[in-house]
């Protein structure tokens, strides 16, 4: 299990995972419209918030961000997926620009500690 210096990252949360594709720019609206499909995923899996964004300098350059309620129900998920999950996630990778790959980034909250006294 990581650490970070003020515990586990088991009770660590909540999570906001990001993703960053880069797709082909003819194939922009057929990447969106598959990227519906991968926000029900998310949801149906336990994201809470689920958004895609593009770069406003960069059209093909798209960022799908979520956020899980925790570290551990994040891995869970991951434990999850089924194989109609891997489809939907390959249905909309099939667009991105050959030779790229996603790259992941997980934000763990930083939550003030609670002082008694």
């Amino acid at each position: 299990m990581l650490s970070t210096g003020r515990g586990s990252l088991r009770d660590s949360g909540p999570v906001l995972v990001t993703i960053e594709y880069r797709v082909q720019p003819d194939k922009r609206t057929e990447f969106i419209a598959a990227m519906q499909s991968v926000r029900e995923m998310r949801r149906r899996n336990g994201a809470y918030f689920w958004e895609l964004f593009h770069d406003s300098a960069d059209p093909s350059r798209f960022n799908e961000c979520f956020m899980d309620e925790s570290w551990v129900e994040h891995l869970r998920q991951h434990e999850r997926v089924s194989v109609a999950d891997r489809e939907i996630q390959q249905r909309a990778k099939a667009f991105m620009v050959e030779g790229e790959s996603t790259k992941s980034s997980h934000w763990l909250a930083d939550r003030q500690p609670t002082i008694t006294t």
